[in-house]
């Protein structure tokens, strides 16, 4: 039986190790993927450490996937051998969950995800719901469509969904692995885009990104900074640090909505007297739908927009993990296989 490496988990929070395992087959209503490169995410650490529902050991992590349908099962229409395609943090909608029925397609409960419970992209190949795959644009290679597939869908979704229109202006916090997709995709939808950071090290990569205009944190205040340009529309909150995304929500225009993207545990300290009277809102937002991975890399190749990568192959997993984990990845790790 033929066989493929993998980089798996077998214990939550151990190291990656490389294993040898059958290739799978795909079973009715599934595809294999042979993987060409996987994005390297923080959320992985969901899957490594088993702090995910449903998580079970050992496990195959990676959930930003890019490659080439193998095979097709049974009762797989639309899809064929050789198609580009992606996976992303979405294992597919069911026909009959509340969430399915009601199009919140983000919250069913019924689909393995792969990189999560089920084995993902640190591998060779992997079988996957055909209801899962993006198709990738032929411009677009397999490393730079990776990362599109959960950092770039949760900004791009974030901010076509904000209700912001183009003209206004749009805030990025954070300018690391989420947020400098979220610059580039701000000014692509054409909005007058504001990148804040701390320090004034980070100014020329936001200018370079295309970014109108640059607020040091740690030099001025956000909020103010902010409410001189006219006040936001919309903030997108990148970074981790609760207070860091409290601190904007005073920047905020007229009806004006602070999305948070970035994970915490920390609460968001608000008064409820300061967002009433200009009506503003606070909210959460996932990555998306595999249609909305679709739409990411189409509008990405369309308009230039790409993730800044560092590339390894597959078998140095663990150190690309630990390179994403400390914070000293610019800006995404990406694996990469033979091909």
């Amino acid at each position: 039986m033929a066989s493929m490496t993998v980089m798996q988990v077998s214990e939550p929070g151990a190291a990656l190790e490389l294993v040898e395992r059958p290739i799978p087959e795909p079973g009715p209503g599934e595809v294999r993927v042979k993987v060409q490169a996987c994005g390297v995410c923080h959320s992985d650490s969901m899957a490594v450490d088993g702090h995910f529902p449903g998580v079970t050991f050992p496990v195959v992590p990676g959930h930003e996937v890019a490659g080439v349908i193998d095979a097709v099962g049974e009762g797989v229409p639309g899809w064929s051998v050789g198609q580009r395609v992606g996976v992303g943090w979405f294992g597919g909608n069911c026909t009959y969950c509340e969430p399915c029925r009601r199009g919140d397609l983000i919250g069913c409960q019924n689909m393995p995800i792969p990189g999560v419970t089920m084995d993902g992209g640190y591998a060779e190949y992997l079988v996957c719901s055909a209801r899962a795959l993006a198709l990738i644009p032929d411009d677009l290679s397999a490393e730079d469509a990776g990362p599109l597939l959960c950092a770039g869908i949760t900004t791009f979704n974030a901010l076509r969904n904000s209700g912001a229109r183009a003209g206004s202006l749009a805030a990025i916090l954070g300018i690391g692995g989420l947020g400098h997709l979220g610059v580039q995709f701000a000014v692509k939808l054409g909005f007058e885009t504001v990148a804040i950071a701390r320090g004034k090290d980070k100014e020329p990569l936001a200018r370079e990104l295309g970014a109108h205009h640059y607020i040091d944190s740690q030099a001025e205040d956000a909020a103010a900074a902010l409410q001189a340009l006219g006040g936001a529309s919309v903030v997108v909150a990148t970074v981790t640090n609760a207070a860091a995304m409290g601190a904007t929500l005073g920047g905020l225009g007229l009806r004006g909505k602070l999305i948070v993207v970035g994970t915490s545990m920390e609460p968001i300290e608000v008064a409820p007297a300061a967002i009433i009277g200009r009506l503003h809102q606070i909210a959460g937002h996932a990555s998306g739908s595999s249609i909305d991975s679709q739409d990411t890399l189409a509008f990405s190749a369309l308009t230039g927009v790409r993730p800044m990568i560092e590339t390894m192959p597959l078998e140095r997993a663990q150190e690309a993990y630990d390179r994403m984990m400390s914070g000293d990845a610019r800006f995404r790790m990406v694996l990469v296989t033979g091909q």
